[in-house]
């Protein structure tokens, strides 16, 4: 009995310390200027390099590190953006025309686009039947949709 809970203690869920994960992975492939091809490849990089890595738990961690990255990403283009319609906004509004607040427009989009993404990837969870796969399949899906909302926010910015 005593070996038993010895073997399930080794056997146990891949800590978060364990998982080998470098956003640098991602930065490098981005400069390269092929940047869809670039989500997930640190996360892919860490289930290969992580003990435990392709285990359930492991492929979950990576993918949340990975998706973690691009919401730190997506915040940054969304306030770099906002920032912008604001300018924008007040500079019609010293012009005295009369048009739509653009910063409204993002913010509700911004709304929207979370409430897409998240039914989105609740839509992709369910296909999964309650097994286990499910949890990565939806960490991957929004780490996949987060890095296309960044993206666009980032193209956004630049057409200003």
């Amino acid at each position: 009995m005593r070996m038993l809970v010895v073997l399930l203690a080794l056997a146990g869920p891949v800590a978060a310390q364990d998982l080998v994960f470098s956003a640098a992975i991602t930065e490098s492939c981005l400069a390269s200027g092929e940047a869809e091809a670039c989500v997930g490849e640190a996360a892919v990089a860490c289930m290969e390099q992580s003990d435990g890595g392709q285990t359930t738990v492991g492929m979950g961690g990576c993918l949340d590190k990975e998706l973690t990255y691009w919401d730190g990403q997506l915040n940054a283009a969304y306030r770099a953006v906002m920032a912008r319609a604001k300018a924008v906004d007040a500079e019609m509004q010293d012009l005295g025309a009369t048009v739509s607040s653009q910063a409204k427009a993002l913010l509700a989009m911004q709304r929207a686009w979370i409430v897409f993404r998240d039914e989105k990837c609740s839509y992709e969870r369910s296909q999964w039947g309650g097994g286990t796969g499910g949890g990565p399949a939806t960490l991957d899906c929004l780490m996949q949709e987060t890095a296309r909302q960044t993206f666009y926010l980032r193209d956004a910015s630049e057409m200003n």
